[in-house]
């Protein structure tokens, strides 16, 4: 059972179990302040929580959580609100805070689909010095979440994201080497990044030998960007 339409959502279409809900449908804009918007994703929670208690509750959530800069912010704390929920009202569930999830299509302001789109249309790119991504494909993300459900790993907060961070210079850099060009940059001595701890699947990427950062975004862009 899927529960959104978007690019998590989109992943699970060809593999839907009847026994699990992923429920990867509500706010998604990390600076979202309308509270229609949070009270419509709490209240199709709990309406999918009362008419499915037999079923595995995935809930795909944000390391966003961890943001020192989003810290009291409407939507960190409209999305710990809602795990909170879901560990109070459900008897099987697992919540998932993802990072940031590169795939096919998704938001066009995403942070690598606005990059390719800026780069194809020959724009100069605003690069925040300081700013640091977790990026992750999305064929990675879908896999650790059958994996965890395999094991039945069950009733706890799992971080899926990368090992580790993409400084947005790196990220420029390998996309110069991919597409074999000269951006046009505005450097601005600016932004932050958060580290995010991965213990429950950091194995993941060393069985699948994805443990070199430059080679994995490489792949990614031959994935969804070539």
């Amino acid at each position: 059972m899927i529960i959104g339409r978007g690019l998590i959502a989109s992943l699970f279409l060809d593999d839907d179990r009847d026994d699990i809900i992923f429920f990867a449908s509500g706010v998604s804009n990390s600076l979202e302040t309308r509270v229609e918007e949070f009270l419509r994703e709490e209240n199709l929670i709990k309406k999918t929580i009362a008419e499915n208690p037999e079923k595995t509750f995935v809930y795909f959530s944000t390391c966003s959580i961890y943001d020192s800069s989003k810290t009291g912010s409407d939507y960190v704390l409209h999305k710990l609100k809602m795990e909170q929920l879901i560990k109070n009202n459900h008897n099987q569930f697992l919540i998932l805070r993802v990072s940031n999830v590169v795939g096919k299509g998704g938001n066009p302001n995403l942070l690598m689909n606005y990059l390719v789109r800026s780069i194809k249309n020959n724009e100069t790119v605003n690069v925040h010095t300081k700013a640091t991504r977790n990026l992750i494909d999305a064929a990675d993300v879908k896999q650790i979440t059958f994996d965890l459900i395999e094991k039945y790993d069950f009733n706890k907060i799992v971080n899926l994201a990368y090992m580790q961070n993409y400084s947005i210079i790196e990220i420029l850099e390998i996309i110069e080497d991919f597409y074999n060009i000269k951006l046009d940059l505005n450097l601005i001595k600016n932004g932050s990044g958060y580290d995010i701890n991965i213990p429950d699947i950091e194995d993941y990427f060393r069985i699948n030998n994805l443990t070199n950062k430059e080679s994995y975004l490489y792949k990614i862009l031959e994935k969804y960007y070539s």
